[in-house]
């Protein structure tokens, strides 16, 4: 989703009312990408997006996309994505993923979350954050990165002989309420 009413070339706008009185711009291309990304099953997906649940009944529909997981995000009265100069979510996503290793796809990200991944990857919880641009968005080369950085991972977790406790997903087309540490 782009950040304001700048075109959206060759994306489609969406209102999936009565929820969203934002509308969402989708390239169908990227249904494809994240499909072709997750089929080698080293990546696990779960949507994080303000759009909580309805992004694996409605955005992930349109996309071609199975039913995805999802963090049930609170509804925070705020009227910016960095309130505290840093993008809202993390403060929910951070502790449910305890010291699991995360690639995370968003569009929103401050100089501050690319602090708080180094610092992550620095303590031994490998770190990826994939900003696209927003009225672009995922590029074809992308998905290739992510792979490559996810192979990267299994590789040094058959190297070390400990590996980083994974979160247990959410059901799909339930909301996750709650692990104490996001």
């Amino acid at each position: 989703m782009g950040p304001g009413p700048a075109p959206h070339v060759g994306r489609p706008a969406h209102r999936p009312a009565p929820r969203g009185p934002r509308p969402i711009w989708l390239d169908p291309s990227h249904g494809p990408l994240l499909t072709d990304l997750l089929a080698g099953g080293l990546i696990s997906p779960v949507w994080c997006t303000s759009r909580r649940g309805d992004a694996t009944t409605i955005t992930g529909p349109l996309l071609g996309l199975p039913d995805f997981p999802y963090l049930d995000l609170p509804r925070p009265q705020i009227t910016t994505s960095h309130p505290n100069g840093y993008l809202w979510k993390r403060d929910h996503v951070d502790p449910w993923l305890g010291r699991a290793p995360v690639a995370w796809i968003d569009d929103d990200f401050t100089a501050r979350d690319h602090t708080w991944a180094a610092e992550r990857t620095a303590r031994g919880q490998p770190t990826l954050l994939v900003q696209p641009d927003p009225y672009t968005g995922l590029q074809p080369n992308r998905p290739d990165e992510i792979r490559k950085w996810a192979r990267h991972q299994g590789a040094a977790d058959s190297v070390h002989s400990t590996k980083a406790a994974q979160p247990a997903p959410p059901q799909v087309g339930r909301p996750f309420t709650g692990r104490t540490t996001r």
